[in-house]
């Protein structure tokens, strides 16, 4: 029996999820396309497709000793919300010093 499109889509989506996953704590060392392949229990084949898209997206990067790390696009995400949050954090530090002073405004 074959997949269904969808189920395709499904499991090439997940695939590059799990990669960038796997890629967290390697953005200097990176990971080889093998480990990838190895630590997710895919074909090797299937990890080069996955990571060439990922690649072409900026969400990973190929490092010059052929290993893959978290991509700008990917590290970008991150830093984004990391700025949403702590600017969160700061409108709610605010509105407590104002609860606490007992402002009206």
């Amino acid at each position: 029996m074959s997949s269904s499109p969808s189920t395709n889509t499904s499991q090439t989506i997940r695939r590059a999820i799990l990669i960038m996953k796997a890629l967290k704590g390697h953005s200097l060392d990176g990971v080889s396309n093998n480990e990838l392949a190895v630590a997710l229990q895919e074909s090797p084949a299937n990890i080069s497709r996955t990571l060439n898209t990922l690649v072409n997206e900026g969400m990973v990067q190929r490092l010059p000793t052929g290993r893959y790390a978290p991509g700008m696009h990917l590290l970008y995400i991150a830093q984004s919300f990391s700025n949403e949050m702590a600017s969160g954090q700061a409108r709610i530090a605010e509105l407590n010093q104002r609860v606490m002073a007992g402002s009206n405004n």
